[in-house]
């Protein structure tokens, strides 16, 4: 480590980085000539001291990712240790499903890496310039601890732009099949691991379909269906399921996974969500469930505040067709929609429309994408299920 270099960084980010978090900005670091793209550094503070061991990326507006407080070596026996507890942890938090997380980049303190689990496969991201060199020995050590029948790689998320770094798909080690069947919940869904939606299908919302089940019922309206995560769990307690979605692809890999599942009561239909709840309105159309889990309306924080009004408005719409005893399972993926913000959002709505809501759950994303307070990035999936009195 003697040849390691070394970068100070300016007050508030060591106060950033006190408070537990592990970002720091590229206009919070002194001479970063002194590192090349994707390097492992020591972080000193304003005085000189060490602060730590982080990636560093010569471009992204994040210029450095803290791995760890101490001065150590990123070597193998680094990486071993924090792929176990990741590991350990998904042991103990997933149940019934052969698909999951295994690794969520800062939450299991392994920033720009993510891994999940399709099966016997895994799928992996290296989505910063010091995780994707270290991609080589994270490949060894994955198949080291799991003995995966084969490992995908799913480099092409548009965040790798932002680490200049160019896209890749493809089979890196064993032999792994481009599709897998996983079961979920007591379910079985297909994902399409080399060009499905993230690395095959939404994990996240794993939890959150059971809960969704629980309270649905009647005929139910699924918005933003995806590949049907919602409208399947829900299919079993309602008395139909229209499921909705603006993309052919995503609608045809949800009527594949109904079929396979021998459902028979969901309706899928291609359409705008929004056009198609306001021509409902106008046809008097009426629902007992309703879930809206469209894709993040607030990008940035620079667009958050006319996300909170894109966010009314689809609740408004949604809380005009909902028959009084109806539930609204309304989830928004942006982190800078905090939940606060999200409920004000929905309270607003249902004011405008004179609708009183009972809040019956407030949910976030699956135990497999665990959640650092002092990290409040996190924490991006919000969920709240409603009844309408």
């Amino acid at each position: 480590m003697q040849n390691r270099p070394s970068l100070r960084i300016q007050k508030r980010a060591a106060d950033r980085l006190a408070a537990g978090h592990v970002w720091v900005y590229a206009s919070d670091v002194d001479r970063p000539d002194n590192a090349r793209p994707g390097d492992t550094v020591t972080v000193l503070d304003p005085r000189g001291l060490p602060l730590g061991t982080a990636h560093f990326s010569a471009s992204s507006q994040i210029a450095l990712r803290l791995f760890s407080t101490q001065v150590e070596p990123l070597d193998e026996a680094f990486f071993r240790t924090r792929l176990q507890a990741a590991i350990a942890h998904r042991r103990k938090a997933v149940q019934n499903s052969t698909a999951c997380r295994l690794v969520f980049s800062e939450a299991d303190r392994l920033p720009g890496l993510i891994v999940d689990l399709y099966d016997d496969t895994l799928v992996l991201q290296t989505l910063t310039q010091g995780m994707d060199r270290a991609q080589p020995l994270i490949v060894q050590l994955l198949e080291e601890l799991l003995s995966p029948r084969g490992i995908w790689e799913r480099n092409d998320a548009p965040v790798r732009t932002k680490e200049q770094l160019s896209f890749r798909s493809g089979p890196l080690a064993g032999t792994p099949a481009p599709q897998v069947d996983v079961h979920m919940n007591n379910f079985i869904f297909h994902a399409d691991l080399a060009r499905g939606q993230k690395t095959g299908v939404y994990l996240d919302q794993r939890e959150n379909y059971v809960a969704a089940a629980r309270w649905a019922h009647g005929e139910a309206l699924d918005c933003f269906t995806s590949t049907g995560g919602f409208a399947i769990h829900m299919a079993r307690s309602c008395q139909s399921v229209e499921a909705v979605d603006s993309g052919a692809a995503a609608l045809s890999a949800a009527a594949r996974n109904a079929l396979r599942n021998e459902i028979t009561n969901i309706n899928f239909k291609e359409a705008d969500v929004f056009d198609l709840l306001s021509a409902y309105r106008s046809a008097n159309r009426r629902f007992q469930t309703i879930v809206l889990d469209p894709p993040a309306f607030a990008k940035t924080k620079g667009t958050l505040e006319g996300a909170g009004r894109g966010y009314k408005e689809i609740n408004l719409r949604a809380l005009q067709l909902l028959e009084p005893g109806g539930v609204l399972v309304t989830c928004s993926c942006s982190h800078h929609m905090s939940e606060e913000m999200l409920l004000d959002a929905v309270t607003a709505a249902a004011r405008d429309c004179r609708r009183t809501l009972r809040l019956l759950e407030r949910r976030v994303q699956a135990a497999d994408h665990p959640i650092l307070p002092a990290i409040p990035e996190t924490l991006y999936l919000k969920c709240l299920i409603l009844e309408v009195l």
